[in-house]
């Protein structure tokens, strides 16, 4: 008797971790979300700027595997989708309702509040005294200001389907002088002159970011989980698929940058609104892949004394300035 009931019990506790594996399986869910040891030389494999999307609004530079600057705003509101390190040590954010340049002390040297009804995710410098950014709204526009004035000099308005907050999140100026839109809600990229007559329209579903690299492709990132490269005339010359990573789990990429060395740098967010962290079982929040797929470095920097939070940018030290070399149209 005493065996038939272990029988049972064991073969009832075999249906139950099968039902969960398979439940894991279609939910996408995998129990460990990174290894217990990674590749690389974790903070200091790079000198890095960092910032996020998170319920709090934090900026970091780490040099040598420390914080040696930080900035932490506790009275405005919003998330950091956007924000870029200058050569001068300035940085420039875009934080849902508003823009703001800031110097290496801290003080603001230039904001700009978004109007009620509006977000703005994204935005780049032009020169020393223009920005062009994107404002999710209806309708959704692309306008340049001009910092020292305040006043709009460009601005045409975007195609747009879904609600506010879900239309665009990145743009990025290009070497010819247009923008490129990575139209989230739309699913495809598409590239802009300055008086906004659209110029390429590449389909990539659940787009969140886009830039031109330096051979003229264009490197995206998607909600959907995969990272490629595509040529201008929509050719896959390098496709990343996320859900095939073994042992980690990289949910949601945001932006994808190309190193020097021809390797891939991938953000990987986390939602802290709608997931609670386990820090004995957190995500990594950036890998580096080589061109065959093999990751060889992996950030994963969730507790003090470098608590990093979520990631959607990280730029390395050694490429300050190469976001300011760009004009839009005659703009420059």
């Amino acid at each position: 008797m005493k065996n038939k009931l272990q029988l049972k019990f064991m073969l009832i506790l075999a249906l139950m971790i099968g039902i969960g594996k398979q439940t894991m399986a279609q939910t996408g869910i995998s129990h460990i979300l990174a290894p217990k040891v990674l590749p690389g030389k974790g903070l200091k494999q790079f000198d890095f700027f960092y910032a996020g999307e998170a319920k709090s609004r934090n900026m970091y530079i780490v040099r040598g595997g420390k914080i040696t600057w930080s900035y932490i705003d506790t009275l405005g509101r919003g998330e950091i989708s956007d924000a870029i390190l200058m050569k001068n040590g300035n940085v420039l954010f875009a934080h849902q309702y508003g823009i703001t340049l800031i110097n290496s002390n801290k003080e603001v040297l230039w904001k700009y509040n978004t109007p009620e009804g509006f977000e703005t995710h994204t935005a780049q410098l032009i020169g020393k005294t223009h920005v062009v950014f994107v404002q999710n709204g209806n309708p959704a526009k692309v306008l340049v200001m001009n910092i020292s004035s305040n006043k709009i000099e460009k601005e045409f308005k975007l195609p747009f389907k879904s609600g506010t907050h879900g239309q665009i999140r990145h743009a990025r100026l290009t070497k010819e002088g247009t923008i490129l839109v990575a139209h989230m809600d739309l699913g495809k990229v598409c590239e802009y002159d300055i008086n906004g007559k659209e110029l390429l329209s590449l389909e990539v579903p659940s787009v969140w970011s886009a830039v031109q690299l330096k051979n003229g492709n264009i490197l995206v990132t998607s909600n959907n989980r995969f990272v490629r490269e595509i040529t201008r005339s929509g050719k896959i010359v390098w496709e990343y698929i996320l859900d095939e990573i073994s042992d980690y789990k990289v949910s949601s990429p945001q932006i994808a940058t190309r190193l020097p060395n021809g390797n891939t740098l991938i953000n990987n967010w986390f939602n802290q609104w709608d997931s609670k962290l386990d820090p004995e079982n957190a995500p990594v929040q950036a890998i580096e892949v080589t061109p065959a797929k093999k990751i060889v470095w992996a950030l994963h920097s969730w507790a003090a004394p470098v608590n990093l939070g979520p990631s959607t940018t990280i730029q390395l030290l050694n490429d300050t300035g190469s976001l300011e070399k760009f004009h839009f149209g005659e703009i420059r």
